[in-house]
């Protein structure tokens, strides 16, 4: 943070500013008006999914949240602030782009996580950390201040354990919610847990039951085997929607826009 950010001739006229991001910061002030207890930092989010290269929506998202952080700045005298670009690399991989080298290399991996899958570009350790790195180059080349966290590290560090126990304890209620809002081809497999195969490797997108939430055990079909597997520790990661609403628990999120 600059001391441009924090000058005291711009705390009035962002009391009266109509503009977008003071109007979404001001959601946020209602909630913590002079910042968060005990000096903590409001943490804003943003996404991004490595299945692809970074383009002008990636830029337009962590511009747009970091105006409404420095709107709740200006609004609040400088209460501290984070933002966090978090990266999906946990993703299977669905389609190839055909912006890539090597689509048919790609191919071979469909389904698997993208920190898993070889560069197509062979300069880094995977797919997912190749884009990754095009990210934190694209935004460090405008001065963004951010902290990168990637899906696949927290999932492995069991940084979500406890939050994916409590999604099993709460599986009927999250089904009761979701599966109305699908197709009927789609509901029927649908799961908010995905767990990644053991035997091959692909983020699977089975009908899971859960045998034990306090121990993160479920049992699925995978290949024609029914077996019985822990989603801690990177054994599986959620669904969209489920694993955006997971981060705002575990990571304890204040702000993140969508659409």
């Amino acid at each position: 943070m600059t001391d441009l950010h924090l000058h005291p001739s711009l705390r009035e006229p962002a009391q009266t500013s109509k503009a977008w991001p003071f109007e979404e910061a001001r959601k946020l002030v209602k909630r913590y008006p002079d910042g968060k207890p005990g000096g903590e930092a409001v943490l804003f989010e943003t996404g991004y999914g490595p299945s692809g290269l970074p383009h002008i929506g990636t830029f337009n998202e962590v511009l747009r949240t970091t105006m409404v952080r420095r709107a709740y700045e200006a609004l609040t005298g400088g209460a501290p602030t984070r933002l966090v670009a978090f990266s999906d690399d946990m993703d299977g991989l669905r389609k190839v782009p055909d912006n890539v080298p090597n689509g048919d290399m790609l191919r071979e991996y469909l389904g698997k996580p993208l920190t898993v899958i070889p560069d197509p570009f062979g300069k880094f350790e995977s797919f997912a950390h190749h884009n990754n790195a095009m990210l934190r180059e694209f935004l460090d080349r405008f001065g963004f201040e951010y902290e990168f966290v990637s899906s696949t590290e927290q999932y492995k560090a069991g940084a979500f354990d406890d939050a994916l126990r409590n999604v099993l304890r709460h599986n009927q209620d999250i089904l009761d919610i979701m599966l109305p809002t699908l197709r009927a081809e789609r509901a029927a497999t649908y799961s908010p847990i995905l767990p990644v195969s053991p035997k091959s490797g692909i983020v699977l997108q089975v009908p899971v039951t859960v045998v034990d939430a306090d121990a993160g055990l479920v049992s699925f079909e995978d290949e024609g085997e029914t077996i019985t597997h822990s989603i801690l520790g990177g054994g599986a990661k959620l669904q969209w929607k489920v694993d955006w609403a997971m981060r705002w628990v575990a990571l304890g999120v204040d702000y993140e826009m969508y659409g």
